[in-house]
């Protein structure tokens, strides 16, 4: 389970951003075209945040639709895969725009 993975790393960056502060709550982007599993990303919050400043802190997950940037017609299209095709000439030649991210948003601590 690579969530695991993620959730450290975002763990790491919360607590060097609260400088030992108790975090309340995050926001965290997720991209519908990185393959990460929400459900997963929040279990693996609850067990890894134990215990840490980030322990009862509220996870909110911002879901990232993907969009595409077509070589071929100069349309922006939603995608819902990787190697999706363009929505408005089916060519394949789409470029990835948004929809990979995995990114902290925003950190709320206690004062």
């Amino acid at each position: 389970m690579h969530e695991m993975a993620l959730v450290r790393g975002i763990i790491d960056i919360c607590q060097q951003h609260a400088a030992g502060r108790q975090v309340l709550a995050l926001e965290v982007e997720i991209g519908e075209l990185g393959g990460v599993v929400a459900e997963a990303l929040e279990f693996c919050f609850e067990a890894c945040s134990k215990e840490t400043v980030l322990e009862g802190a509220r996870l909110s997950l911002i879901q990232i639709a993907g969009t595409g940037l077509c070589q071929e017609c100069g349309a922006l299209t939603p995608i819902n895969a990787l190697f999706s095709p363009c929505g408005s000439c089916g060519s394949y030649q789409v470029v990835v725009q948004s929809g990979e991210e995995l990114r902290v948003r925003s950190i709320e601590v206690e004062d």
